[in-house]
Parts: C-alpha cells; structure tokens; sequence
C-alpha cells in the first residue's frame, strides 16, 4: 500500500452484543483446529489465523485474551465436525477466494451444469483443504499452495497462490489514513497481502476466462449497524447506477439509500441481501458504524488507478463477463448466521506464465468513543457519525 488514494478503505463494526472474547473464541477454534496467533510487541493487538482454512483470519482484538472478538465465527458448523456440500461458512474476518463465481467463465460451476444452487460448488482449495506454512514469525505469517481450477467454458488454470498474513503497527494505521493519530481510541491492525501466479504454460486471456482475486471478511451483525460507502457523483448516463443492488432481488427502501454522494446499507443480519460498486463508481472508501459499539473496522485494499477488468460472478452467461463490481458488502438473514460482509476484489489477472498479479486487504478494528471516532469517520468517509445513524429510517420493533 503507498497512499490512500491507492487504497479501499472500509469501516465496520462489530457490536459488542454479539461479539463474544477473544481468548474464549481462540479457545474454542483450538478444540477443532490448529491456530496461529499474531500479536504487535506489547501483546494486546492480537489476530488469530487458521492455516486448514487456507490461512484464513478467524478474528482479532485490540485488548488481549479479554478484549472484544471482532470476526464472526460459525460456531455450530464448527463444532460439528461436518462438512456441508456446497460451501463451508466457517466464518472470518478475511478469507481468501477467487473470482468469478458465475457466467460462463465460473469456477463455482462445472462445464455444461445450469446455474442453480444445486450445482453450486466452492473449489476445495478455497474451502476445505488447507494452505501450506512456508515462514512463521511474532507478528506474521506466510503461506503457499498449488491450485488447479477448471471454469465453466472448460479452461484448466494451473495456479501458485502466495498468501502472508501480518500485524499493522498503529503509526502505519495513521499514516495511511493520512490523518494525525487520534487520542483516546484502541487499535489492532493487520493485513493480508495475496498474490496469485500463472503456474502453468498457457497466458491467461479474456478469450478463455481470467481469474481474480477475492477477499471477503465477514463481521458480527448489530441491529444499528449501517454501512456506509462514498461513492463518484455524476450522472448515472457516463457512471451508469450508483449502486447494484439487484443481486437477490430490489432492496427494500428502509434498508438502503443511495445519495448523490454516499450509499447507506442496513447490515442487522436480518434480512438477506447484497449490493455493489462498479470502477466508475467506486471510490477507495467503505464503511459502517453500529451507535452501540464504539467500535469501527477500517478494512483497506489495493485499487489501480485507470480503466481495469473485474470480474462478473452473477449466475448466467453473460454478455460482458469483465463488467464486474470491485467491492461488496452482503448480509445474512440470520439461515446461515448474524454476520455482514465487507469484501474487496482484484482486477482479472491477465497474465503470462511466471507472472503475478497482488492484492492487497487491510483491516483495523478501533474501539473508544464516539467523538473520537467521529474524526475518524469525517476523515475518511466524509460522513460524520450523527448522519450515518440517522440515514435509514428506523424499522418497528
């Protein structure tokens, strides 16, 4: 990451009514699994990472084994044992997939079946099977894997992903959000730096599908928690919408708004439903605050400046598969669990064999009071924490 300009930056929270404690949640992911703990140098910033869930972030806290848990953890799923058929929702603050899951290019459907959830599959490699340690340290972690994908129209991808995970000194949180240090707030920092190569003998081109890579972050559901992102203004005819909200049918008004300049997003947890930003109306900032909390999760990932392909993952074949969205955020129903999601996309990897595309995502998790991260939220959202609170209109209890 070099400058903020260069970055997406969320912001989110996890409510401390659902949050359980991190030394009680780290203990029970050590009864079904080995876990790695990172830690800064005075032990309190702590991020618990699980190698068998391909390196995957579980959770993290800013105050020790009895600080907050900010990742959600699907404990029932966990505890069982079992192994679900079309995906495994462990849960986990950022997890490592890759793009698209739909249109012809997919690699979630195999070729010739229809696109429905019964033939819906997430690869092993990004569900069940586990990432190689190369090199462990106090405060990172580094891991490798050889994957072998075949998409939708047939094409074999033979990939090496390279995935380190590693603590975020706070003086770095500041730098980058290019704002002095604001007194009175806890942080914990870290960020995982993903890079996905061509392993095999054959360039990677639009013609045949191109991969992407796609990091998803998912996060206790509250019910005051709004999402908050900034979006381009300008005319929806050279922008084109300022928010796709048509991935399980229209949103309902009460659960989003979408300004001139900002996108509000109900994420309780309560009703499933997802929306997205495109590259001409994304900009290199997303957020939320729950008013119970106290607590904002700024999530930052690269964002190439200039034209770029994302990919398309909705269900059908589709007339422009590199038309894509490159950020999201969804949120369960409560089916699955009370969690909402924050997540970043790479460019489609257009690359020669040998060559690499890097993608970063950064999360930070600040916890104090509201005025302080009032400036914290006008700083970087441009929003400050009265109007996001007040942007959706509240929903009878």
């Amino acid at each position: 990451m070099k400058t903020l300009s260069g970055v997406f930056l969320a912001i989110a929270v996890a409510s401390g009514a659902e949050a359980g404690q991190f030394g009680e949640e780290v203990a029970f992911l050590k009864k079904h699994t080995p876990v790695l703990l990172l830690t800064d140098e005075a032990g309190l910033a702590q991020v618990a990472v699980v190698p068998a869930w391909q390196g995957r972030v579980m959770t993290s806290t800013d105050a020790g084994a009895e600080g907050l848990s900010y990742g959600w953890i699907n404990r029932e799923l966990i505890a069982s044992g079992k192994l679900q058929r079309h995906m495994n929702a462990f849960g986990g603050e950022d997890r490592f997939w890759m793009g698209p899951e739909g249109g012809q290019f997919a690699i979630f459907f195999a070729p010739g079946v229809p696109f429905d959830f019964e033939h819906w599959q997430t690869p092993a490699a990004l569900d069940t099977e586990p990432f190689e340690v190369v090199s462990r340290a106090r405060d990172q972690v580094r891991f490798g894997r050889r994957i072998q994908l075949v998409n939708h129209s047939g094409t074999r991808f033979d990939v090496r992903v390279d995935r380190e995970v590693r603590m975020v000194p706070a003086a770095d949180v500041w730098r980058e959000f290019g704002t002095p240090p604001v007194a009175g707030l806890s942080v914990v920092g870290y960020e995982s730096v993903n890079r996905l190569s061509n392993a095999g003998q054959t360039t990677w081109t639009p013609r045949t599908g191109l991969l992407s890579i796609w990091i998803l972050g998912m996060f206790n559901a509250a019910p005051e928690t709004t999402v908050v992102v900034p979006i381009r203004a300008g005319d929806e005819a050279a922008l084109g919408k300022r928010v796709n909200a048509d991935y399980f049918g229209p949103v309902p008004a009460e659960r989003l708004v979408a300004e001139e300049q900002t996108v509000y997003f109900r994420a309780d947890g309560r009703y499933r439903s997802k929306i997205g930003f495109s590259p001409a109306r994304c900009k290199p900032v997303l957020g939320s605050y729950d008013a119970q909390a106290g607590v904002l999760t700024v999530v930052q990932f690269t964002l190439p400046q200039g034209p770029a392909k994302y990919v398309n993952s909705e269900w059908k074949l589709q007339e422009d598969p590199f038309r894509g969205d490159v950020s999201n955020s969804y949120t369960d129903d409560g089916k699955m669990g009370a969690f909402y999601e924050l997540e970043s996309s790479s460019p489609a990897a257009e690359l020669a064999p040998g060559q690499t595309l890097e993608h970063t995502h950064r999360t930070v998790h600040l916890r104090g009071s509201e005025a302080a991260l009032d400036a914290v939220a006008r700083a970087t959202l441009g929003a400050g924490l009265e109007r996001i609170k007040t942007a959706l209109p509240k929903l009878p209890k």
